[in-house]
C-alpha cells in the first residue's frame, strides 16, 4: 500500500510538471512576438563601467547547426564608379564541405542590387556577422523577433542583418556612423528575407549602442516611397552595462535627445498606422511594446532567465526579483563594481550555479553534476554555441592595437578565449574550414568539440582539467596583452605596417598553440577518464574510487527504485 501511494505521488508530480510546462508555453496572444529564437546573448559594457576604460560587447552564436567558420577580409582601394554587390547571406544555411566554403558559395545568391562602392574599405574579421574592423568598430548580434505581420520573407528586401554588418565593417569608423549607414541602406533597399527583428550591439572606443531593426511587412516595395525597415537605436550610458537575451531592449524613446537616441523616420508612424500604438491612449510610445511585445518573467518562464541572471550578476545590490517581468527590467544599470574583460568572459560561461535555476540542483546534473543535462532554464552559457566573442575597444591606443576580438570556439565552459587584434592581416587557416556533420582534424573548431565531448561523460572531475588548461592559455594571453600592446605601439610609432605584422604573428601563433593544446587535451581526457576510472598517467595507476558516484546520487537512485519497483 505504501509503495502504491509513493508511486501515485511520483506520477502525479510528473503529470503536474508536464501541465505546468504546457501552460507556460500557451497563453500567448496572436499579436505578441513569440520568442522562438533563443540563440544569442549580448552583453554590453560602457567605457566607465569597465575596469580599464574599454568598451566591451559580446556575442554568443548559439545556433547549434550554423556555419562556424571565420575569415579576415583585407582593406582595399576601389576605382571610381565601382559597385558593391549585395548578397542574401543566411545565418543558418551551410553547404557540405565538398561543395566549398560558405563565403565563396554565397555569391550564388546575388540579390540583383549593386550599390556604389566607396574609395577605401576597411579590413575586418567576420564569422556569421562582422565583428571588428581595423578602425575599432565592433558588433555583437541577438535575434529579438517582431510582430508576425511585420515579417517580410519575400525576395524583395535586398538586405538582411549579416549583409548590413559586413557593410558597416567595410565603411564605418564609429558606432554612430555604422547605425546611420545600416539604417539608411535598410530604408532604401528593404530589410527582411529570412531575418526578422534583430538587435546589434554597436561599439567604438567611446560609445556602445543598442541598434534594433525590423521588417515592415511583405507588401513593401522600393517603389512605395516608404522606408523598407523600421529601426531605433539607444546609447548605453558610459558608466552602465546592458544585455540583450533575444528580447527587444529599447523602451520609451526621446528623439530630441540625439546624444542617446536615433531612429528611422517611420519609427512612430508605422506603429500608429498598424494599430501597435494609439497616441490617444495616454500611454507613452514604447518601441519594444509596439513592435516586439513579449510578456513573462524568469520565475514563471525559466527559458527567459537570462535577463534576470545578468542583472543579478552585475548589480546584486539592486536585488532584482526573478518575478519581475522581463519587459520591466531597466535598459541598463550601473554595475556594483567595474567589470574587467575576464569578468565578462566568466559571465559568458555562467550556468546559474547557486540560484533557483541551478541546473545541477538535486539530481538534475547526474552523478557528475553536469549542467548540460537540464534544459529547463535558458541561462547565459549553453551547450550548443558555435563560438563566443568578447570585443574590446580601447581609445587610448591606435585603432589597430586598441581593438581586440577574444574568440572562443564551441561551448563556453569547455573552451578558451584567444585574442585577435584589430590590426591583424590574417587568421589561422584552420578557422575557415569545417562543419557540424564532418569531423575534421584540420578544423580548429573540432578541437574544442572534441574536448567538450569527453568532458560531458564525467563533468565535475573533467571540468577541473579544463580550468587548468584555461589558466595556462587564456589567463596567459590576458597577462601578455600589456606587453604586446607596448611592443606594438613602439613599432607603430615607427612603422605601422611592422606593427600589424607583429600583431598578426602574435595572434595567429597563440591561436595555433591553443588549438594544438586542445587537441592534446581531448586525447588526455579520453585516457584519464576511460571506463569511468581515473588513470594516473604519471604513476601508471588506476583509482576507481576517485570516480565513484557520490552518496547523494546513490540515495536518489535507491528512492527512485522504490517508487517504480
Amino acid at each position: 500500500m505504501k509503495k502504491t501511494i509513493i508511486l501515485s505521488l511520483g506520477l502525479g508530480l510528473i503529470l503536474l510538471t508536464f501541465l505546468l510546462i504546457s501552460g507556460q508555453q500557451s497563453g500567448v496572444r496572436p499579436d505578441e512576438c513569440v520568442l522562438t529564437a533563443e540563440n544569442c546573448t549580448v552583453i554590453m559594457v560602457g567605457k566607465k563601467a569597465s575596469a580599464d576604460g574599454s568598451t566591451m560587447t559580446t556575442h554568443t552564436a548559439d545556433c547549434g547547426i550554423c556555419d562556424w567558420t571565420w575569415r579576415y577580409v583585407p582593406a582595399a582601394d576601389h576605382k571610381p564608379g565601382a559597385t558593391r554587390k549585395i548578397y542574401r547571406i543566411s545565418q543558418m544555411r551551410t553547404w557540405p564541405p565538398s561543395e566549398g566554403l560558405k563565403w565563396d558559395l554565397i555569391k550564388k545568391d546575388f540579390t540583383g542590387v549593386e550599390i556604389p562602392e566607396v574609395p577605401h574599405t576597411f579590413g575586418y574579421m567576420h564569422g556569421v556577422f562582422g565583428y571588428m574592423n581595423d578602425q575599432q568598430l565592433a558588433i555583437g548580434e541577438s535575434t529579438i523577433g517582431n510582430r508576425p505581420k511585420m515579417s517580410n520573407p519575400t525576395q524583395t528586401p535586398a538586405f538582411n542583418i549579416t549583409m548590413l554588418t559586413l557593410l558597416a565593417m567595410e565603411r564605418c569608423r564609429t558606432a554612430r556612423e555604422a547605425i546611420r549607414l545600416m539604417g539608411s541602406l535598410a530604408e532604401k533597399y528593404g530589410y527582411g528575407g529570412e531575418d526578422g527583428g534583430e538587435m546589434l550591439a554597436v561599439a567604438d572606443p567611446e560609445e556602445v549602442w543598442v541598434f534594433e531593426i525590423m521588417p515592415v511587412g511583405p507588401l513593401w516595395t522600393p517603389d512605395s516611397g516608404k522606408p523598407g525597415a523600421v529601426w531605433c537605436a539607444q546609447r548605453v550610458p558610459d558608466d552602465q552595462v546592458s544585455v540583450c537575451p533575444n528580447e527587444s531592449r529599447i523602451g520609451e524613446i526621446d528623439l530630441n535627445n540625439q546624444d542617446f537616441f536615433m531612429a528611422s523616420p517611420n519609427v512612430i508612424s508605422y506603429a500608429v498606422e498598424n494599430g501597435y500604438w494609439d497616441p490617444k491612449s495616454g500611454q507613452p510610445f514604447s518601441w519594444k511594446k509596439a513592435y516586439s511585445p513579449a510578456e513573462g518573467n524568469a520565475k514563471d518562464q525559466p527559458r527567459r532567465a537570462r535577463m534576470w541572471r545578468f542583472f543579478d550578476l552585475v548589480s546584486p545590490s539592486s536585488k532584482f526579483s526573478p518575478s519581475l517581468p522581463n519587459m520591466d527590467f531597466p535598459f541598463s544599470v550601473k554595475p556594483d563594481r567595474p567589470l574587467s574583460v575576464k569578468d565578462v568572459m566568466e559571465m559568458t560561461r555562467d550556468k546559474g550555479y547557486g540560484t533557483f535555476f541551478d541546473p545541477t540542483r538535486g539530481i538534475r546534473g547526474g552523478p557528475y553534476k553536469n549542467p548540460n543535462y537540464d534544459s529547463t532554464a535558458r541561462l547565459i552559457s549553453v551547450r550548443n554555441a558555435e563560438y563566443t566573442t568578447v570585443t574590446q575597444c580601447r581609445g587610448w591606443l591606435p585603432a589597430p592595437i586598441g581593438g581586440i576580438v577574444w574568440l572562443s570556439w564551441g561551448a563556453q565552459d569547455t573552451a578558451c578565449y584567444m585574442p585577435f587584434y584589430a590590426g591583424i592581416k590574417a587568421l589561422p587557416p584552420s578557422f575557415s574550414i569545417g562543419d557540424h556533420w564532418v569531423f575534421n582534424r584540420q578544423s580548429a573548431r573540432w578541437a574544442f568539440d572534441y574536448v567538450d565531448f569527453h568532458v560531458q561523460v564525467a563533468y565535475s572531475v573533467a571540468i577541473e582539467e579544463i580550468k587548468k588548461a584555461r589558466e595556462k592559455w587564456e589567463d596567459g594571453a590576458l597577462n601578455q596583452i600589456p606587453d604586446i600592446d607596448r611592443k606594438a605601439l613602439e613599432l607603430y610609432q615607427k612603422n605601422p605596417a611592422k606593427a600589424s605584422d607583429f600583431l598578426t604573428a602574435f595572434s595567429v601563433s597563440n591561436a595555433e598553440a591553443v588549438v594544438k593544446a586542445w587537441w592534446q587535451l581531448g586525447d588526455d581526457l579520453l585516457v584519464k577518464f576511460n571506463h569511468l576510472s581515473y588513470y594516473n598517467t604519471e604513476r601508471r595507476t588506476v583509482d576507481r574510487r576517485k570516480m565513484d558516484f557520490p552518496e547523494a546520487w546513490k540515495k536518489a537512485v535507491r528512492i527512485i527504485d522504490i517508487i517504480f519497483e
